[in-house]
């Protein structure tokens, strides 16, 4: 067995806990005739689709029933992939019936209500036995934050998400010790839901008060057995939807996606939402074009703190989000995982060095990171 078989294979058994006879689908995306992406950028998203193919392959001669599909890439992180993945994995019966009843055309476009969200669940899960088992997006933009990937989990898939994945990541943070990581994590996601607001100071300039009432802090540990489970791979984090309106501060940021930028830059953020950007850089021409393209983008959706001790890549947001002691602020969509916004855009952004503190309702503060070191598995345990 090849090292990278080895690799598939502990990704379909020990990630995705495969079962005898479970339907699987592999994606991908290939590289739009409009984009423009750099050298070393285009290299890695070839060997990204390669890889995912070889994923399929492999899982169909391993496990017998699985197929690949692949498609020209969304516009952003956040869209909703096509009709025809749709198709795939839900099975033609359900997207039949959703597009009679006008329902798809409105979730493709991420307008729909959350009656209409309601009822295309009822009818994906009417048709559950089409559905796929186990789904690995293995596409460079992510489809996590997606009606179609809410679909999938509300009817008993498994979904696994790869965006901006390099396959070289299968010998480093996917060697993680799933079992620890597992416990640091979670250990963790209950000391950050004993907190009302969290405070985020980095010595970049980031200072961050973000509301935390009536949210949930999960923990994305990578195992995916269970049915409806979802999460990144590499895993490792805590996420949260900050309540909407709360976050206030200053966000200073160093990376984009793939790239360290030229330049940093400054957002300045009241009542929950990005009000100005400061910087020359090139990549503040592609935030003011999201933030023109609608306003919900400007929103702060996301809080995630990263566990994973074998992660270490700060120019992959996939993996920089995953390091141990970084924290990572989204902005855009956080209606799949308890917040409610929904718009076609969502992205991470990574802060390096963070202290991380816990405030309670009764005042009392707990840190749970300082200057990058984890020290909440000692703050946890104090009452």
């Amino acid at each position: 067995m090849t090292a990278l078989t080895e690799a598939f294979a502990s990704l379909f058994e020990t990630n995705m806990g495969i079962r005898k006879g479970e339907r699987i689908v592999v994606f991908s995306d290939t590289i739009r005739a409009d984009e423009a992406p750099s050298p070393a950028d285009a290299d890695r998203r070839t060997r990204l689709l390669a890889v995912a193919v070889e994923a399929a392959r492999f899982a169909g001669e391993a496990y017998g029933n699985a197929a690949f599909f692949s498609f020209p890439a969304t516009a952003a992180s956040g869209a909703e992939p096509p009709e025809e993945l749709w198709r795939s994995v839900l099975g033609g019966r359900a997207v039949d019936q959703l597009a009679a009843e006008g329902l798809l055309p409105r979730l493709l476009a991420k307008e729909a209500s959350r009656d209409e969200q309601a009822r295309a669940e009822e009818i994906v899960l009417s048709r559950q036995e089409d559905v796929a088992d186990v789904v690995v997006a293995l596409a460079n933009n992510s489809t996590s934050h997606t009606r179609f990937r809410a679909l999938v989990n509300a009817s008993g898939g498994r979904f696994a998400s790869l965006p901006i994945f390099d396959p070289e990541m299968f010998f480093t943070s996917m060697r993680v010790d799933w079992h620890a990581l597992a416990e640091r994590t979670h250990t963790l996601a209950r000391a950050v839901n004993d907190a009302e607001e969290l405070l985020v100071t980095c010595p970049n300039g980031t200072r961050m008060r973000i509301g935390k009432q009536g949210r949930t802090a999960a923990g994305d540990d990578g195992i995916l057995t269970e049915p409806g489970s979802f999460g990144n791979l590499p895993a490792g984090e805590v996420y949260l939807a900050p309540l909407e309106g709360t976050s206030e501060g200053v966000m200073v940021l160093e990376y984009a996606s793939t790239r360290k930028l030229a330049v940093p830059l400054r957002l300045t953020v009241e009542k929950g939402r990005v009000i100005a950007i400061e910087g020359d850089e090139p990549y503040r021409q592609k935030l003011e074009q999201k933030f023109a393209e609608h306003a919900d983008n400007r929103n702060i959706a996301e809080l995630g703190i990263g566990t994973n001790d074998r992660a270490t890549r700060p120019d992959n947001i996939l993996e920089a989000e995953k390091i141990l002691g970084t924290i990572h602020i989204a902005l855009g969509d956080n209606s799949g995982f308890g917040g409610t916004v929904s718009t076609p855009f969502h992205e991470d952004y990574v802060f390096y060095r963070p202290t991380l503190t816990a405030v309670m309702a009764d005042g009392i503060e707990k840190t749970l990171l300082r200057d990058g070191e984890p020290v909440f598995m000692s703050a946890a345990g104090k009452g």
